[in-house]
């Protein structure tokens, strides 16, 4: 019997005359995630990925669990193939399934033909493959309005399929279809959710990281290494970049009013992740900003802290509560690590009346006692990259 992997391609199949470079994105991306679990050959036909196994090596169920995290695919299944041959999709169709026939109480055949030369249209086979299935599995009575079971037939050009239901996949755009993108990520909840998020509409990301040793340490870095290599599953491989920011902090708390101090810090944060976006290519700054969250998350804080570059700044997060960005956490796997109890920058040298409306003016005067660009230009040359 011959197993495959079918994987349906999600909103590709609405670009127009650039969708092909859509799919061979996603091909690549397929192929790089099934590196490591065996021989596979994967080809893409009629808004469908092909994951075919070549020889023994290929380990199915590792391909199965590894392709539901990848950008862009909306539906997987599991399926069998045959010749398109009516007798061979109910024989096929009697062995691959028999399990789940035997165990279902009812069941329904759902067909569709994309190769117009078959000779039966979809409903005919159905209705052929039903009756003939329910001859063979008396104890599983037809339903075709609340079946137990889905009997999925799919006539292509190459072969016919047979798979029982399909299981979500991840959905989104490929990554990498829509540019490069430098992602702040710190040690908290929100962060690598904003990263998925940008991830899953086809951006590759480069994680930033500051780091403040010796007021975070060594434990707070691994933690931020780990959601890291957490979100490789679904953003693919990526490079930390870990930014030294002590001098910055100390410099900022021994020459700056107190209630600047996040402000300030905020700015440069932005100022070194432009740095880094440009050197890589990157269009645009993602973080894990949330309207109203804290003191540096007002209109007026946020605008300062934007006011140092020229990049968008994506914000996925802005509009959500707390309770929808833990789902989202739990879900994606990062919500147990980001909650370990390590310190990050952000909580280093905290004002006790941090400013929550500030104007720009009275900001850019607060931090012009500071060296800013060679500030700036000393963490950006001192960071490490750490490849996930």
């Amino acid at each position: 019997m011959n197993e495959i992997l079918l994987l349906k391609l999600g909103e590709i199949i609405l670009k127009g005359l650039n969708r092909r470079s859509f799919e061979q994105k996603l091909v690549g991306n397929v192929r790089r995630r099934l590196l490591g679990l065996g021989n596979f050959r994967v080809t893409c036909m009629q808004s469908t990925i092909y994951v075919e196994p070549q020889d023994e090596t290929a380990d199915m169920e590792a391909a199965f669990v590894a392709v539901q995290d990848i950008f862009g695919i909306v539906k997987i299944s599991r399926a069998a193939s045959c010749e398109k041959d009516r007798d061979a999709i109910v024989r096929l169709a009697s062995e691959y399934l028999r399990d789940d026939l035997l165990r279902a109480k009812s069941f329904k055949v759902e067909s569709k033909r994309s190769d117009k030369h078959f000779p039966m249209t979809s409903i005919q086979l159905s209705q052929y493959v039903g009756g003939e299935l329910a001859e063979r599995f008396p104890n599983c009575e037809v339903d075709v309005h609340h079946p137990e079971l889905v009997v999925n037939i799919e006539v292509r050009d190459i072969a016919a399929y047979v798979h029982a239901a399909p299981v979500d996949g991840a959905g989104g755009m490929p990554v990498g279809s829509n540019g490069i993108a430098v992602s702040l990520l710190s040690g908290g909840i929100d962060s690598p959710v904003s990263t998925y998020m940008i991830a899953r509409r086809g951006v590759r990301l480069i994680p930033v990281h500051f780091f403040s040793f010796p007021y975070t340490s060594q434990a707070a870095k691994e933690k931020v290494i780990e959601l890291g290599r957490i979100l490789t599953s679904y953003c693919g491989g990526m490079t930390l970049e870990v930014v030294p920011f002590t001098h910055i902090q100390e410099e900022i708390r021994d020459k700056c009013p107190e209630e600047y101090f996040t402000l300030i810090m905020r700015r440069f944060m932005m100022r070194i992740a432009e740095r880094i976006a440009l050197y890589n290519g990157g269009k645009a700054i993602v973080t894990g900003e949330n309207l109203g969250q804290v003191a540096s998350q007002t209109m007026e804080a946020m605008a300062s802290t934007q006011a140092v570059i020229s990049l968008p700044v994506l914000q996925p997060l802005v509009g959500m509560d707390k309770e929808e960005i833990v789902r989202m956490a739990r879900k994606i796997g990062t919500f147990d690590t980001s909650i370990l109890p390590y310190e990050d920058c952000c909580t280093v040298f905290t004002p006790r009346h941090p400013k929550t409306h500030p104007k720009l003016r009275e900001v850019e005067q607060a931090e012009s006692v500071l060296a800013v660009d060679a500030l700036v230009d000393e963490a950006f040359e001192n960071r490490e990259q750490i490849r996930l």
